[in-house]
């Protein structure tokens, strides 16, 4: 009977001590943009997410269409090239030696069976134009522009496989401006990871979005996420206004 007790007791103020942190406010910490150690970060701003013929549009197109995802990571390249702000590209590539793994997540197994971001290989374009590893077509004025970083491919979801920590930090870098896609996966990913590398994060809630999935919402959980890790989650016009105040 005592351990009946203890262990309700126990429940008890188990659940108490959970709401009261689900209804406590979170801090609101911010981030203060400065000039040269600030950078707009892009994840897979490619076909196969963002584009209607993209493989995985079934999935992340409704939510893309209602948070106007693609003009507004356009309104953020824009304000960039303005604004002279380094804008760094982590995109997201597989080549045939990819395919070859012998394990990977869900998702990923998923991604590789669909044949999301293939290319032929490292060193060749050939069927590269407008196929879904390319960039979407309206961000290749930016992209392309010959200041844009593009790093090296990440091959499932952070930045760990990539170079995009040694491009920011070679760049004095340290305040980022992250969107892109997916929410979820992996720019989230590469906000966790910027986050543990000593970066100040601001997370664009409206420039990313994500899969939508029997049960699942992507977006959703990513929000969450955000909200409890990052420095700041603000809207696109809310950045745009304070990247025009401070820088």
């Amino acid at each position: 009977m005592f351990n009946i007790k203890k262990t309700l007791l126990t429940v008890a103020i188990s659940a108490t001590l959970l709401a009261n942190f689900a209804s406590a406010a979170l801090p609101d910490p911010g981030v203060k943009f400065v000039k040269g150690h600030t950078a707009i970060v892009i994840t897979d701003p490619q076909n196969d997410f963002l584009s209607p013929k993209g493989v995985t549009w079934g999935l992340v197109g409704k939510n893309v269409t209602e948070n106007n995802t693609v003009e507004n990571i356009d309104r953020l390249f824009s304000i960039a090239d303005k604004k002279d702000i380094p804008v760094f590209v982590s995109p997201h590539y597989y080549y045939p030696h990819d395919h070859q793994w012998q394990h990977g997540g869900a998702l990923e197994k998923a991604m590789h069976g669909m044949g999301m971001f293939d290319r032929k290989d490292a060193l060749s374009l050939e069927g590269f134009e407008g196929s879904g590893a390319d960039w979407l077509a309206q961000y290749k004025k930016y992209i392309n522009n010959g200041k844009t970083v593009i790093t090296s491919p990440h091959k499932v979801y952070g930045p760990e496989t990539n170079d995009m920590i040694l491009q920011l930090r070679k760049r004095g870098i340290d305040k980022i401006v992250l969107a892109g896609m997916s929410a979820n996966l992996c720019t989230e990913a590469h906000m966790r990871e910027f986050l543990e590398q000593g970066f100040e994060v601001q997370v664009v809630s409206d420039a990313t979005a994500a899969a939508q999935l029997p049960g699942m919402d992507g977006y959703k959980a990513a929000m969450v996420n955000f909200r409890m890790i990052a420095n700041s989650v603000r809207t696109t016009e809310q950045t745009i206004n304070q990247i025009n105040r401070e820088l």
